[in-house]
């Protein structure tokens, strides 16, 4: 059974750092069930690859009696299993926990990764794998395994080799990991308690609660026992709830005190529906609608016809639904309205088929580490034919006279972009995925600092132009 780590991280041997294992060594650990071992096929500046090799010992599983395995003849020696999310946490417990004492802000920053499993056995084939870590952000390689090469007719069998490719925090990675392999397999080689609820929660703690699998990961994890299933996703429920709760909408109120003297959010809303109606996006889709205050306009206007909102927040779809309550409108106005619970994250398929994606002060919310996932979500999965973002401009901050020097404007923001970081992101984009895009400014522009919200429209090329998309550049209307 074998799992490699690889990253091309400059100094890439920097993983021998946050594994706790020297690249310039073999290690062996015994385990309760065989050996595992460590050691490096590659490590240089340019490319460091970390490999745990297990030696199951099958007899000391059947005589073992804290395993369920009961067979000498099986395929566990050889596959990915719960054996090895057990390796993981034994042999890299301390990495798995993010802790490095010598570069300890190392364990937080984002560094390209790839693992890759030559067997792992995939109960519900490709699709079942793809749906759990794409929506996680991970680029999913996988090749499926003829039953018997020598008897092709018998079909394919459900093992892969696949490889896993994402940019995030190592622990996270290895977190991943550890939650997802026994899912896969759907099974585990030992009894399972109350204490795997434990285990779950704190593994899936940050990602978990908000996955769109995250009733089949629960259930698969904890070997299908109704009562432990019930016990994890009412914390996991929990969880959901609490997240975006009492404080963020305190912070919200506070952003928006700061911006109130512009009336900017006003501005917001009449520069992305008159953007909306020019080009014709009848079906649009707020993603990360909060409150609803987008949505409150288009709903009163016929113009659309198929609106909604998504937020990951329970609390805000509940004040939402209240807002637009109160709106009185006819019966018939409702059947073109939806809200949603959903991450902007994670892959869902709910997201496709809309003229139009609004993003409305909400990439700032996103941890950078996630702003991939989002790219591809919005851009790669959904692919509305127009996409509208706004966020903040940093630049103009020194402007707001109740802003405090250095803040930013919201507690939860993770950052504020100038003008020229957004520009480039949203550069990059247009090279990535086929579309182009122009930029606008929204509310009064200063000379110097620009506007204090920038906004970005997002066109998708057609498709027979996206070939093209190089020669006939970017357009921007304003810097």
């Amino acid at each position: 059974m074998l799992l490699t780590i690889s990253t091309t991280h400059q100094p890439a041997t920097e993983l021998g750092y946050l594994l706790h294992k020297h690249p310039d060594r073999c290690q062996s650990f015994a385990l309760a069930f065989g050996q595992a071992h460590v050691f490096y096929p590659e490590a240089d500046t340019q490319r460091c690859t970390a490999a745990l090799l297990l030696e199951i010992d099958p007899v000391r599983l059947v005589r073992g009696h804290s395993s369920t395995i009961k067979q000498y003849v099986s395929d566990r020696p050889y596959v990915a299993s719960s054996f090895l999310s057990v390796a993981i946490a034994q042999v890299f417990s301390t990495a798995l926990a993010g802790r490095c004492q010598q570069r300890q802000e190392l364990t937080q920053t984002p560094i390209p990764l790839v693992a890759r499993l030559p067997v792992l056995p995939c109960r519900g084939g490709e699709a079942f794998l793809r749906q759990l870590f794409e929506p996680l952000g991970y680029s999913v390689s996988a090749t499926g395994h003829l039953l018997d090469e020598k008897f092709p007719e018998w079909g394919q069998s459900q093992y892969y080799t696949v490889e896993l490719q994402h940019t995030l925090p190592l622990s996270e990675f290895l977190n991943h990991l550890y939650v997802l392999i026994p899912v896969l397999d759907d099974d585990k080689h030992y009894w399972v308690g109350d204490e795997e609820v434990e285990k779950l929660l704190r593994h899936g703690e940050g990602w978990l609660h908000t996955h769109p699998a995250r009733e089949q990961i629960t259930r698969r994890y904890l070997k299908r026992q109704n009562y432990l299933t019930r016990a994890a996703l009412t914390q996991l429920t929990e969880q959901e709830i609490l997240d975006p709760d009492q404080a963020q909408e305190r912070h919200t109120q506070e952003e928006a005190a700061v911006e109130k003297p512009l009336s900017l959010n006003q501005q917001r809303m009449n520069a992305v529906v008159a953007t909306l109606k020019n080009h014709g996006a009848k079906r649009v889709i707020d993603l990360g609608c909060g409150q609803g205050n987008l949505l409150k306009i288009l709903i009163k206007d016929s113009f659309f016809d198929q609106l909604t909102g998504v937020d990951v927040s329970y609390r805000s779809l509940e004040v939402a639904k209240e807002r637009l309550d109160r709106l009185c409108l006819p019966r018939n106005q409702w059947n073109r309205l939806q809200l949603i619970q959903g991450a902007l994250t994670y892959q869902d398929k709910r997201f496709n088929g809309y003229d139009a994606a609004t993003v409305i002060e909400v990439i700032e919310h996103l941890d950078l580490a996630r702003i991939e996932a989002f790219e591809r979500v919005v851009f790669e999965f959904a692919k509305p034919r127009i996409v509208i973002v706004t966020t903040p401009n940093i630049e103009y901050n020194i402007k707001f006279e109740n802003l405090p020097a250095g803040k930013l404007r919201h507690k939860d923001h993770r950052f504020e972009w100038t003008r020229t970081e957004f520009q480039t992101w949203a550069k990059e984009i247009t090279q990535r995925f086929g579309y182009s895009v122009e930029f606008q400014s929204v509310g009064e522009e200063d000379i110097e600092l620009g506007s204090p919200t920038q906004m970005a429209i997002f066109k998708q090329y057609p498709k027979e132009g996206r070939s093209q998309k190089a020669i006939r550049g970017i357009k921007t209307s304003s810097n």
